[in-house]
């Protein structure tokens, strides 16, 4: 039994086989971070690469800024003659077109002013018209003293002849003594009626010369005394037009300071017109973005009022004289141990479109975004 249980034993005791080991099992979660990492090195790759893309083509060609503003150089409703106030037919934000009544002042004074000095100026032209006339009577003056002078001569040669006669005769007796001395007399009344002719026209010349003077070179119109009361006349006339305060341009009535029976001074501020027809925008972009930026430049603009989908053109005009910081009413003082470089931003003047102006208005101090194209 022990025989036939060996071999059965040996074989039961027996080691197996050796075969070879199988392969260890690959982990799934790195393999799912690997393609992860290469996933997003991909997209930011890609998005690089896109971002490259507009750099080249759209970003550096146009500098951006929302740091701009509507401005508009308003109009300063001031009176310019004092007076109370009879009318004021607008109000607050108002829409006004150029030469609408503002607002009246009480012309009654001032019609007054213009009767008295047109009555002055009928006054004038008539003393005027009196000078031209005692003219003419001193020039006729002046020709009649040259006549008594002409006259004198005359009496004086005829006074010395009779003299002469006379005396001749005296000296053999064919004349008495009372002859020679009335001759004599005739003689000296002669030549004294000659000395009082001329002096005559001497005077005459002289108020002739004086009221030359006044009426020289110029007519009735032309005389000085006519062209001041003329000149005063047309002041009054200036100051009752003055009363009635009319919008010089057109615009939105802004900060109205008057009422009804107010009394106004020359030079008090009334009111404001913003003509927001000729709005413009001031953007402050910073010193390192105006390298290529010139006057005439593309402008795309938007507005918090209106939002994106609103789009406004415009042309660059131009640039400011200095920068915000250099114009404030404290300006940074840099001279210091502490001093920080800060950027700085120049003002640039943007004019926009009328058209798109007036389909979709602004108004002073809204915020926009203006995008510049300075690739041309």
């Amino acid at each position: 039994m022990a025989r036939d249980q060996g071999p059965s034993a040996d074989a039961a005791t027996a080691s197996p086989p050796a075969t070879s080991a199988p392969p260890p099992a690959a982990n799934p979660q790195r393999g799912r971070r690997t393609r992860l990492l290469l996933t997003l090195a991909a997209v930011v790759l890609g998005a690089a690469l896109i971002w490259l893309a507009y750099w080249l083509l759209v970003g550096s060609r146009h500098v951006e800024t929302d740091d701009a503003y509507v401005q508009a150089s308003s109009a300063q409703i001031t009176a310019l003659v004092s007076g109370p106030l009879v009318q004021v037919p607008i109000h607050e934000t108002l829409t006004v077109k150029q030469g609408q009544v503002l607002a009246v002042i009480d012309p009654a004074d001032y019609r007054l002013a213009v009767e008295r000095a047109r009555a002055d100026l009928e006054q004038a032209e008539r003393r005027v018209r009196q000078y031209f006339a005692n003219d003419e009577a001193l020039s006729a003056q002046t020709e009649a003293r040259n006549a008594d002078i002409a006259r004198a001569q005359a009496e004086l040669r005829r006074a010395e002849v009779e003299y002469g006669r006379r005396k001749g005769l005296a000296g053999q007796g064919a004349v008495s003594g009372d002859e020679l001395t009335a001759a004599e007399t005739s003689l000296t009344t002669a030549r004294a009626a000659l000395t009082q002719a001329r002096a005559n026209a001497t005077a005459a010349r002289q108020q002739q010369r004086a009221a030359n003077v006044l009426i020289e070179g110029r007519d009735v119109a032309g005389n000085p005394e006519v062209a001041a009361a003329r000149a005063r006349l047309a002041q009054a006339e200036l100051d009752l037009a003055r009363t009635v305060i009319r919008s010089p341009t057109d615009g939105v009535v802004t900060r109205n300071t008057v009422e009804v029976g107010q009394r106004v001074q020359p030079g008090a501020a009334l009111m404001t017109v913003v003509p927001i027809q000729r709005a413009y925008v001031d953007a402050n972009f910073k010193e390192g973005q105006l390298r290529k930026v010139k006057v005439g430049q593309p402008v795309t603009l938007t507005s918090d009022l209106y939002g994106s989908r609103v789009k406004f053109h415009g042309r660059v005009q131009g640039f400011s004289g200095g920068t915000g910081s250099a114009f404030a009413v404290i300006p940074a003082q840099n001279a210091t141990g502490n001093w920080i470089k800060v950027v700085q931003r120049v003002p640039v003047r943007i004019a926009l479109d009328p058209k798109e102006l007036a389909e979709h208005p602004l108004r002073v101090g809204l915020s926009m975004t203006a995008e510049i194209d300075i690739g041309g």
